[in-house]
């Protein structure tokens, strides 16, 4: 038995690099350097300053084409890339095992590569201290696969849109159960208590308003901001409290409470987008063109009214909630990044932009690499060990930051590429992956 799984082993060393399907990755080379675009509000602020324009004052055309373009476009449609691409990734992977040694050991070995990914996720946010990491997610979620990795396209999209039905109700629940708190502490606050006395579930109702009140206050966020802001330009082992504290709760409450089903809904779109060859380029340009301007259009509107509260209400939170009659955060999300999908797919198969599309592809190879080299990257320019930048830009100016990132990881990904055949953390993860060095040199 054993002499078998050592040439078992010995058959199955990657060969993806002669077998790379180049749509695939451009596309997630874009995904890796726009996730950027948006993470890089999260290091540069704390999150109540970059969601409003209350603390930094940006307004008129800087306000509209950071904020309202950023959340309103941007926000998530990379993410969500990125992670119908790990679907992608997955039956690419299990399927070129499954042909030499069969669907356990394949089975086998993925858990054993998701495994590994678990563990980079967990140095990412508690080494690097980025709480926004989502490999830690990616490597749960990415195990349920096995278990869809013969369904067909069709029931993949099914499967889709049952996660997206089960968070889009999951997201109002909380709305209306706070709606709720609103209503009930609101009405006991109407009672005329000189003539009246309060009933102690009355007076329970208007506590619970006040706590929330308080919660959403203009004064409460500066002081979360003061706060956070001390901490971020304290030295490692400070921010490393609090974020690990945040760490723990994103893959533990938050994983459960919403990643797992916004991370599956994604990876199942990437593999029905795969198993019918739209994601490899293959599909009638027509397709992607309907993709984009329905997706586009659609979710685009539907961004705009998931944005237009906090605008009318000027950010007040709990005025936003008061008044807002529906949550559709994940169903905007979902349909608009359809159309960012289908937007770039359509470009990348009209060959009017194969230049631009052959500058990212490198990145793409190398997206993990370039994924965690980002947390490296900005936690030395902006938390208090390295450059201590925190909250010293205005929002423009985190951009420049990006376009920097940018270029470095673009000319260093080509440049590795020439002489390596992976990136080191791509390298890294494979060898461990398969228990054997594998070769990364390129030969000649």
């Amino acid at each position: 038995m054993t002499t078998n799984n050592n040439a078992n082993q010995k058959e199955i060393i990657p060969d993806e690099q002669t077998k790379r399907i180049s749509s695939l990755d451009s596309l997630r080379g874009l995904a890796v350097l726009g996730i950027l675009l948006i993470n890089i509000t999260s290091f540069g602020w704390p999150k109540d300053a970059m969601e409003s324009s209350t603390f930094i004052h940006d307004k008129g055309i800087n306000f509209y084409l950071w904020y309202i373009f950023g959340h309103g476009v941007f926000e998530g449609s990379f993410r969500a890339i990125f992670s119908l691409l790990f679907g992608a990734s997955f039956l690419i992977f299990i399927g070129r095992l499954e042909k030499k040694m069969g669907a356990q050991l394949s089975a086998e070995y993925f858990v054993r590569r998701q495994l590994w990914l678990l563990l980079f996720g967990l140095f990412n946010a508690f080494v690097l201290l980025w709480p926004g990491d989502i490999l830690f997610h990616y490597a749960v979620c990415g195990v349920v696969l096995i278990a869809f990795r013969t369904t067909s396209a069709k029931y993949l999209i099914v499967a889709s849109v049952v996660c997206l039905t089960l968070l889009t109700m999951r997201e109002n629940k909380d709305l209306f159960d706070k709606k709720k708190i609103i209503v009930q502490g609101e009405k006991a606050a109407l009672v005329d208590t000189s003539s009246v006395q309060l009933t102690w579930i009355q007076k329970e109702s208007i506590r619970e308003m006040n706590v929330l009140k308080n919660k959403y206050s203009l004064e409460e966020n500066k002081k979360n901001r003061e706060e956070k802001l001390y901490i971020f330009r304290s030295g490692y082992f400070t921010i490393y409290k609090y974020i690990s504290d945040k760490s723990v709760s994103a893959e533990t409450y938050g994983l459960y409470y919403f990643h797992f089903f916004d991370v599956l809904a994604y990876m199942f779109i990437g593999m029905a987008l795969f198993k019918s060859g739209i994601l490899q380029g293959d599909a009638n340009l027509k397709l992607y063109g309907w993709m984009a301007a329905i997706g586009l259009s659609v979710g685009l509107t539907l961004s705009y009214q998931h944005l237009l509260p906090s605008l009318l209400y000027n950010f007040d939170n709990y005025a936003v909630l008061k008044h807002k009659p529906i949550e559709i955060y994940e169903l905007q999300r979902y349909v608009r990044s359809i159309g960012v999908f289908g937007f770039i797919m359509l470009a990348y198969k009209s060959g009017w932009f194969k230049r631009f599309f052959n500058i990212i592809r490198p990145v793409g190879q190398m997206a993990f690499t370039n994924y965690l080299s980002q947390s490296v990257i900005c936690v030395l320019i902006f938390y208090g060990f390295g450059l201590g930048l925190v909250g010293k830009l205005e929002r423009y100016e985190l951009y420049f930051v990006v376009l920097a990132i940018w270029f470095v990881q673009i000319v260093v990904s080509h440049i590795w590429l020439r002489y390596f055949r992976f990136g080191p953390m791509e390298w890294l993860w494979r060898s461990l992956t398969y228990s054997k060095i594998q070769p990364i040199f390129k030969v000649k």
